[in-house]
């Protein structure tokens, strides 16, 4: 991985987690450095992206404050998906309401334009990016 990707990589995860960009920012930025997908695992607070050829970069963030909920909700899931194409939600938000709904993780397929969002026993919510 060059070192343009990578910074662009932290440059975007941080401003996510931060709540300072959109969902549709962090995927267009992403892109731009290559990013075919990316794991997100809010049990173990870490993000790892992955780079053609398998190139790979993991970033740490504060795991969950609370409990991730026991029950996977995936209309809670789409709830907090719709707020945050609506711009009503950001990313910090977005980590508080998807795992109150019972999410442990999710990947972003960037290439493949969805997103799989993961309950605790192999539930899984598939969200098309919308055109």
């Amino acid at each position: 991985m060059n070192a343009d990707s990578h910074a662009t990589i932290r440059d975007t995860f941080d401003a996510s987690d931060a709540g300072r960009i959109h969902f549709g920012e962090v995927v267009a930025r992403l892109a731009a450095a290559q990013v075919e997908s990316y794991h997100v695992d809010y049990r173990a607070g870490r993000s790892t992206y992955y780079l053609p050829g398998g190139a790979t970069l993991d970033l740490a963030f504060e795991p969950a404050g609370s409990a991730i909920a026991d029950a996977f909700e995936p209309a809670a899931v789409r709830a907090a998906i719709a707020g945050a194409q609506q711009g009503r939600v950001m990313y910090p938000e977005f980590k508080r309401l998807s795992q109150r709904a019972g999410c442990v993780g999710y990947t972003v397929w960037i290439a493949g334009r969805h997103v799989t969002y993961l309950g605790r026993r192999g539930e899984v919510h598939v969200e098309r990016f919308p055109d």
